[in-house]
């Protein structure tokens, strides 16, 4: 029997560079579903956060930050930010953003892991990790597992 569930998760970044381990949800959302072997998808619905598989150790977090930093520095011009010619995409409370978009295409934004036996199919040290690359804000990431009954 096939089985596709889709679960949707909404929570509040902090801050430019919080984040968040979502590696337990996504392992409950295979678990809810009922899965044997499959596939999850993991996607952000935001242009100015990523999905990142890696480590989730401290010392790396801040290298990536301050890579990201050298990649797209916040204190440059960006055409994105520049209301004067900007006609598309906006909203009331338009923010200058441009940086946080930069940042943004150097980083994923989905992944799409295999289940095996009912378990999500991770690296010793893999960690499922959901990174706001802008500011504050409400976010939302979807979960989509698709495979065959345990």
């Amino acid at each position: 029997m096939n089985i596709i569930k889709s679960t949707e998760i909404e929570f509040n970044s902090k801050e430019m560079y919080d984040y968040m381990d979502v590696t337990d949800k996504v392992s409950q959302a295979i678990k809810e579903a009922g899965v044997g072997n499959g596939i999850v998808n993991i996607q952000t619905f935001h242009t100015t956060t990523a999905i990142i598989l890696n480590e989730k150790e401290t010392g790396l977090v801040e290298d990536i930050k301050k890579n990201l930093d050298q990649l797209a520095p916040s204190n440059i011009y960006y055409q994105h930010d520049d209301f004067d010619i900007r006609t598309e995409n906006m909203c009331n409370d338009e923010c200058r953003n441009g940086h946080s978009h930069c940042k943004a295409i150097h980083l994923p934004a989905n992944h799409t892991l295999n289940i095996l036996r009912g378990s999500l199919q991770l690296g010793t040290w893999q960690r499922l990790l959901f990174f706001e690359l802008d500011q504050a804000r409400v976010r939302k990431l979807q979960i989509l597992v698709i495979g065959s009954k345990q």
